[in-house]
């Protein structure tokens, strides 16, 4: 498999082809008997919703261009293959920032739109669907929609957050938000449990637009769920005209050895992550990508998980049992001997989502991270499966490379509704697993 095609937790390998989309104009490519299509911008899902074993993915990263920009009004029309660094890059010297940012831009504002992205700002301003103005829409059959609220607006929703299964998403229109430079007003608070993280979120709802939490996932007793909030607000601080150039501090050149992430090594970390802020709290001003984007700052970063790639488990529940749903899972996770090397914590807010299959909605999300460890990291995730059902809460698609059939049409009932909107040459390795779908 070619490695420039490959879903960041590496994991699953597929064999697939590649058919490379140069314009927006361009026409849909020749459609041979029992091929299947799916979008692929850069491939930062986890799992195998950007993979197509068996068929071809439809690269969009030279369908690259900016097309439209409302300065005074802040609303941007771009091709679907820009890159979330190369928006910015743009944008932010005449003011302007995304309304809704995950936490890499090294994605498409297409993935961001078929994966429904969310961010450290969804208790204020929901999902990144919630800012779209409208996109075109290539099908299969040649055709071209304009798709919006108000304009097929039914395949709007669908493909909203609909994974690339409903077609090639060629351009699209999304709205600003105001800003007056790059930087943030931080605040990281060292908190002790789950209980003050909890409070934490409910007294900095009104105050600060971005809030989320790193938490140890291996602390037990009093301190299950200790770890360091970060809330944060666009600083009034004017910053120059021309963004500088931000380089990879480090690169890691190779798959690490497989066992490097284990049980010790990872209490170690988290020891020395959480001890290293001696204060309370700690004020700073921080350069938006340094607090946005921490983890690009390093790159190849997956190859910490080595050869056998990564699992990510990313989950909501409703936030009335919150607090003990997400004790439950952590303690299943610490009874396995198998902590997260990057735990976090987010409490997500209630605008809904326009997106028919949408993960986020209201409650708390936790997003883990395992080396994948074969048959024991499997057994792992479909026990905490079964905590989030019970819940009544959802796993995230974007980093899902193992539900069962029967948990994805639990968290998601539409999905059947959702169907009615594939296009007929679009599939995913995804899709097949989670409905059983073998066609088309």
């Amino acid at each position: 498999m070619n490695d420039d095609y490959m879903s960041w937790g590496r994991y699953p390998r597929v064999s697939q082809k590649v058919k490379e989309i140069q314009w927006r104009s361009d026409p849909f490519p020749e459609i041979k008997k029992s091929n299947s299509f799916l979008p692929f911008g850069m491939g930062r899902s986890y799992g195998d919703v950007c993979l197509n074993d068996g068929g071809t993915i439809l690269s969009t990263k030279s369908m690259a261009r900016f097309l439209a920009f409302d300065q005074e009004n802040g609303v941007i029309r771009c091709d679907a293959g820009v890159c979330l660094k190369e928006l910015l890059e743009f944008i932010i010297p005449y003011g302007w920032f995304v309304q809704v940012t995950p936490g890499t831009k090294y994605v498409t504002i297409g993935g961001m739109i078929a994966n429904d992205v969310h961010g450290k700002n969804h208790h204020r301003v929901g999902t990144f669907g919630c800012h779209l103005h409208c996109f075109e829409l290539l099908r299969s059959d040649g055709s071209r929609l304009l798709c919006s609220p108000n304009q097929n607006s039914e395949l709007f929703s669908a493909t909203i957050g609909g994974l690339g299964l409903t077609g090639l998403i060629t351009w699209a229109e999304i709205k600003l938000k105001k800003i007056q430079g790059p930087f943030i007003d931080t605040e990281s608070i060292r908190f002790n449990n789950l209980e003050e993280f909890f409070n934490l979120s409910r007294e900095s709802d009104n105050a600060w637009e971005y809030t989320v939490a790193w938490i140890d996932s291996l602390a037990n007793g009093n301190l299950l769920g200790r770890g360091l909030f970060m809330r944060g607000n666009h600083s009034t601080t004017p910053g120059s005209d021309k963004l500088p150039t931000i380089k990879h501090k480090l690169t890691i050149p190779l798959d690490a050895p497989s066992n490097l992430l284990n049980k010790y090594t990872i209490k170690l970390f988290n020891n020395v992550y959480y001890s290293k802020q001696i204060s309370k709290i700690i004020q700073k001003l921080q350069y938006f990508d340094k607090y946005f984007y921490p983890l690009d700052g390093i790159g190849q970063w997956n190859r910490l998980y080595g050869k056998k790639g990564l699992l990510q488990y990313q989950c909501v529940v409703p936030t009335d049992d919150g607090q003990d749903v997400i004790s439950e899972i952590l303690k299943e996770c610490r009874n396995n001997g198998q902590g997260s090397f990057l735990s976090v914590l987010k409490i997500f807010g209630n605008r809904p989502s326009p997106g028919l299959l949408s993960f986020p909605r209201e409650g708390v999300t936790l997003a883990l991270d395992f080396p994948n460890r074969g048959v024991e990291t499997f057994l792992l995730l479909d026990t905490l499966d079964k905590i989030v059902t019970a819940a009544g809460g959802a796993v995230y698609p974007a980093k899902d490379a193992r539900m069962a059939s029967a948990s994805f049409k639990s968290y998601y009932p539409n999905w059947n509704e959702f169907e009615k909107y594939i296009d007929p040459h679009f599939s995913s390795s995804f899709w097949r697993r989670v409905t059983g779908k073998t066609g088309n």
